[in-house]
C-alpha cells in the first residue's frame, strides 16, 4: 500500500493536550464504504485502500507508519450544562496529512474503542449511525457547505448494545481540524493559561496564519471564528438543515460542520422543527441555530479573555471585555448578511432592491434587516409555514415560476391561489432588477431574463436533499440485512442535488406528513 505521509503537528506541538492511545482490534473487519474521490484528494491511492491492508487500517487493527493515534481532551456545554472534561470517548486522531491542495487535514477514527475519556461508554459505534455520517456529510459537501467528511466505514464483526444489539462499525473521518470551542474551554476552566495561549497560537497558525504574532490576535481569532460560523449557519438555514446537538464541543474553530448524530433536514417549513430525541426543550430547533451559535461563541470569548488582559489590570480587563463583546454583538449582522445573500440567490435576485441594506451589523436573531428583500423572503417563509409547504420543493418550484410556469408551485399548496399575492410582489421585484440590468428589454417572467433567472435559481435551490425517510430505509437495510444497495443508490443521488432527473424523482418526494411528524433522530452513542 502507498504509505500515508503523516505530519502530526497536534501530537508534536501540543503535549499535554491529549492522551496517546491505540485503537481496539476488531475480529472481522469488512469494508462497507470507501470515498475514492476524497482518498485521491488526500494524495492516497484508492485502489490500495480497497484491499486487506486498507481494511485493517480503517478498522484500527493496523496502525500505519507515521501515525500517532491520540485522544484529544476538551470540555463543553451540553444542552446548556457545562462538563469540565469530555474528550474523545470513542474517537482517535490518527494523524494529519497535507492534501493535494496544500491543506492540512486530520484523519481520525470514530468508534475505535474505549479511551480514558469514555466516561463509562463502550467506545464503539454502530453501522447505521456511521453510514448516516457518510450520507449527510457527503450531501453537505455536494451542497457546497463546509463539512467534515467520511473517508471510510468498516464493519467490525462485533455487536454493540444500543436500543438493541446492532452491528458495529468504525468511521474514518477527515477534517480541517478537530479543534472545538470546547477545546479552549477545557484549559480556560482549569486556569492553565500557558496551555491556553499555546492552543490559541497553534490554532492561529493552522487556521488564520495571517494573524500569527500580531497584536490583538486573540480577539481577531474570535472574530475569524465568528465570521466563519455566521456563514456556516446561514448555509444550514438556507437548505433547511438542523444539526440537532449544537453543544460547544460540536462547534469547530475551522467553520466545518461536525458530528452528524441527531441531525436531519426539515421538510414542511416550521422554525420550531426539532428531530433530536434528546432535545426535549427545543434548544437546538431549526430557528434557534443562529442564537445558539452566538451563545457558543460567547463561551469561546470567555475562554479567550484571560489571554487578552491581566486579571489584575482592571482597565485592561474592561477593554478586553469590550472588544470581545463587540465581536459577539456583531455576529447577528454577519449572519444576517450571509443569510440574506443566500436568500437573494434562492429568490433569483442578484442585486439589492430599493431600501435594501446589506451587512446591517445590528440585525436581530431573526435576521430581518428592514430591507425590501428581507421582508419579501420572510413573507415567503411565513406563507410556507402557514400552509405546511415543503421547504425544499417550494424553492425549487419557484424556479419553475421564474421560467414562466407557476402551476407546479401552486400545486404544493392546498389552496392553489394562496401563493398568488406573494408571487405578484416577487415578480415586481424581479422586473425591477431586470429593468436596471443588462437584461433590460427582455424583463419579465417567462422571458429570456426569466429563463436565465430560473437557471441561476436551480443552481442554488437543491432538488434532492437527504430525505429522512430515504436515509432511514437505506440505513435499516444496511444494518439489519447487510444490504448496501439502497445506501449506494441514495449516495449517488445526493451527489447531484441540483440535477432534476426524472429517474431520481422518488428521492425528491417528501415523506407523508404523519411520518415526518413522528420522526426522531438519535445520537448513536
Amino acid at each position: 500500500m502507498q504509505p500515508i505521509k503523516f505530519d502530526n503537528t497536534y501530537a508534536r506541538e501540543l503535549p499535554g493536550f491529549y492522551v496517546a492511545w491505540q485503537p481496539a482490534n476488531v475480529p472481522a473487519p469488512a469494508l462497507l464504504y470507501l470515498n475514492r474521490p476524497l482518498a485521491d484528494e488526500l494524495g492516497l491511492e484508492p485502489a490500495a485502500l480497497d484491499g486487506p491492508e486498507g481494511v485493517a487500517l480503517f478498522a484500527g487493527n493496523t496502525v500505519p507508519e507515521g501515525a500517532e493515534p491520540l485522544a484529544q481532551v476538551y470540555a463543553g456545554h451540553q444542552f446548556g450544562g457545562f462538563s469540565a472534561q469530555l474528550g474523545d470517548g470513542r474517537a482517535l486522531l490518527l494523524g494529519e496529512v497535507i492534501d493535494r491542495h496544500g491543506q492540512r487535514r486530520d484523519i481520525a477514527f470514530k468508534g475505535s474503542g474505549r479511551t480514558p475519556y469514555s466516561r463509562g461508554g463502550d467506545g464503539k459505534a454502530a453501522v447505521g449511525p456511521m453510514l448516516r455520517e457518510v450520507l449527510i456529510g457527503e450531501a453537505m459537501h455536494a451542497l457546497g457547505i463546509p463539512s467534515t467528511r467520511a473517508l471510510a466505514v468498516v464493519a467490525t464483526g462485533e455487536r454493540v448494545l444500543r436500543e438493541g444489539l446492532l452491528p458495529g462499525a468504525v468511521l474514518t473521518r477527515v477534517a480541517a481540524s478537530h479543534l472545538r470551542v470546547g477545546t479552549f474551554q477545557f484549559f480556560a476552566t482549569r486556569g492553565e493559561l500557558d496551555k491556553l495561549r499555546q492552543l490559541a497560537d497553534y490554532t492561529i497558525a493552522r487556521h488564520d496564519p495571517a494573524l500569527a504574532g500580531t497584536p490583538g490576535r486573540y480577539v481577531a481569532l474570535l472574530r475569524a471564528v465568528a465570521e466563519r460560523q455566521a456563514r456556516l449557519i446561514a448555509q444550514w438555514m438556507n437548505v433547511g438543515f438542523i444539526h440537532g446537538v449544537m453543544n460547544t464541543d460540536n462547534m469547530t474553530i475551522s467553520g466545518e460542520t461536525i458530528d452528524y448524530g441527531p441531525c436531519a433536514f426539515m421538510e414542511a417549513y416550521d422554525p420550531d422543527t426539532v428531530f433530536s430525541s434528546i432535545d426535549h426543550g427545543g434548544r437546538y430547533a431549526y430557528g434557534n441555530q443562529a442564537p445558539i451559535a452566538r451563545w457558543n461563541l460567547a463561551r469561546l470569548a470567555e475562554a479567550l479573555l484571560p489571554l487578552m488582559a491581566d486579571g489584575d489590570d482592571e482597565a485592561a480587563v474592561q477593554q478586553a471585555v469590550a472588544e470581545v463583546t463587540a465581536v459577539i454583538d456583531a455576529f447577528p449582522g454577519w449572519y444576517g448578511q450571509a443569510l440574506l445573500q443566500g436568500r437573494r440567490a434562492k429568490l433569483g435576485l442578484q442585486t439589492a432592491g430599493d431600501g435594501s441594506k446589506d451587512g446591517d451589523d445590528s440585525g436581530d436573531s431573526d435576521n430581518s434587516d428592514g430591507s425590501d428583500d428581507s421582508l419579501l423572503a420572510e413573507d415567503w417563509l411565513a406563507l410556507l409555514q402557514q400552509h405546511g409547504v415543503d421547504y425544499t420543493l417550494a424553492w425549487r418550484r419557484l424556479a419553475d415560476a421564474a421560467a414562466g410556469d407557476a402551476n407546479p408551485l401552486r400545486a404544493l399548496f392546498a389552496e392553489a391561489a394562496a401563493v398568488n399575492p406573494w408571487l405578484e410582489r416577487w415578480r415586481a421585484r424581479c422586473a425591477q432588477q431586470d429593468a436596471s440590468s443588462s437584461e433590460a428589454g427582455v424583463a419579465g417572467v417567462g422571458s429570456a431574463a426569466g429563463s436565465a433567472r430560473a437557471a441561476r435559481m436551480r443552481r442554488v435551490n437543491p432538488w434532492i436533499i437527504p430525505r429522512n425517510h430515504r436515509v432511514e430505509e437505506a440505513l435499516a437495510a444496511a444494518s439489519s440485512q447487510g444490504d448496501l444497495t439502497l445506501f449506494h443508490n441514495l449516495m449517488a443521488a445526493l451527489q447531484r442535488p441540483y440535477d432534476e432527473d426524472p429517474g431520481l424523482a422518488h428521492y425528491a418526494e417528501p415523506a407523508p406528513a404523519q411520518v415526518s411528524a413522528a420522526y426522531q433522530t438519535y445520537c448513536g452513542t
